[in-house]
């Protein structure tokens, strides 16, 4: 099957809706601008060309994902394929371009962004194409994906993070406990250092 890929640079020109078909898959799309750049002999400095607008769809994850990562003027590089639809009468023609996403990221050459692993149940090879997925393991201890590998050294050093970080969480929890548990700390101390004064008062009397 031949299939037009585009990659294209621009930014979020609207809100990203979400919804879900009949079927329950999960779905998203968001207007895009990207502007070219040309250089102006006459000014001797690049300026901005004409703008196109094209309608970008993601489906299933990435458009779970995106609700959550893209917002309206963030710039962004999309991948996917290009989709050109026209409709109406001969006289009256209408045309619209979209882009049905596989890939959606932040342009990083114009900021930065933090990357979050997002945890959910590997697709269930029967159900390919249905949105349906199994739930994950429990004992996964890594990232899991929808029809991708993580590799091992990337599951290993979550796992490790995550180890890490529950253990500073419990730590903490300890020593505020202990800082404000009236059995311990100071309070308990308190007795023990009146104890010598009882004794040589009892003593003083005794003589």
């Amino acid at each position: 099957m031949n299939e037009t890929l585009v990659t294209i640079v621009g930014n979020v020109a609207s809100t990203v809706t979400y919804g879900q078909t009949s079927a329950g898959v999960p779905v998203a799309n968001f207007r895009m601008a990207t502007t070219e750049r040309r250089f102006d002999r006459a000014a001797g400095d690049w300026v901005d060309g004409e703008t196109s607008w094209v309608t970008v769809v993601a489906w299933r994850w990435l458009a779970t994902n995106l609700v959550s990562s893209v917002t309206k003027g963030d710039p962004v590089l999309v991948s996917g394929r290009l989709r050109v639809r026209e409709w109406g009468e001969d006289d009256r023609r209408r045309t619209s371009v979209e882009i049905d996403a596989r890939s959606v990221g932040h342009d990083l050459s114009r900021g930065t962004s933090a990357f979050r692993w997002a945890v959910r149940g590997r697709s269930d090879p029967q159900g390919a194409g249905s949105g349906t997925a199994r739930p994950a393991r429990a004992d996964a201890g890594g990232p899991t994906g929808i029809g991708e590998a993580v590799p091992e050294w990337i599951v290993a050093a979550v796992g490790a993070r995550r180890a890490a970080e529950q253990a500073a969480v419990q730590a903490a929890e300890r020593a505020a406990a202990g800082a404000t548990d009236p059995a311990g700390g100071a309070g308990a101390a308190a007795p023990a250092s009146g104890a010598p004064a009882l004794s040589a008062a009892a003593g003083s009397d005794a003589d």
